[in-house]
């Protein structure tokens, strides 16, 4: 009986593993090359998206991931390779609004406001990717987050019928990046899930034309 519980907690663990490598390997493989470090290099996008994360981590101290994501905003539009900002973020209760404090801090590194625009229903990366299509009118946008995040956007965006690249905001080591990439194999799982079910936005509502 113990021998058989082990096989089956063993199968199951490979399967997990297997899944998990998998999931990761195709999103990798296929947006090879169109993720950019450097905004010398990135092609021209009328539109860059950036995708919205908290200002603070839970202990209270800023986040890097998102003080990193306004700096390669910034550094994308002061060299012209972006016309405008699509913010998308979660702004589910009346005191958190990622898309408006994000607007704030891009205003603050010298983005013109008329430049940028908010997606306040950009609950998920899902979300954001499709609503940038059919909300927004979008057939292009190059996509701002760290790279892995980049990663599963494109291939989202890509399926959705979405032409998107990435560029890459410094990204973080230590325990705290540790923690984030090992929740983003799983991620990498539900975009999978997500496809095979044809899973929606959570909302859609008017569109919103860019210019």
């Amino acid at each position: 009986m113990i021998k058989r519980i082990i096989r089956i907690f063993l199968l199951l663990a490979t399967t997990l593993i297997l899944v998990l490598f998998i999931s990761t390997f195709s999103i990798q493989l296929f947006t090879q090359g169109k993720t950019y470090y450097t905004a010398k290099n990135i092609p021209k996008n009328k539109v860059g998206i950036i995708l919205g994360t908290s200002k603070r981590l839970t202990t209270g101290k800023p986040n890097p991931y998102y003080h990193n994501r306004i700096a390669a905003t910034v550094r994308l539009f002061n060299a012209k390779k972006i016309e405008f900002v699509l913010v998308s973020g979660d702004n589910a209760t009346l005191n958190y609004n990622e898309p408006y404090t994000i607007k704030k801090d891009l205003i603050k590194a010298g983005i013109p406001e008329d430049r940028i625009f908010l997606d306040y229903a950009g609950f998920r990366t899902l979300d954001s990717m499709v609503r940038a299509k059919y909300v927004f009118g979008l057939d292009s946008v190059t996509v701002i987050s760290q790279k892995f995040h980049n990663e599963r956007a494109i291939f989202l965006a890509e399926r959705k019928g979405l032409h998107a690249i990435g560029f890459n905001a410094k990204d973080i080591t230590g325990s705290d990046g540790l923690k984030v990439r090992l929740r983003e194999y799983f991620a990498r799982v539900k975009v999978f899930i997500d496809l095979t079910f044809n899973t929606q936005p959570k909302f859609y509502g008017k569109k919103i034309e860019i210019k």
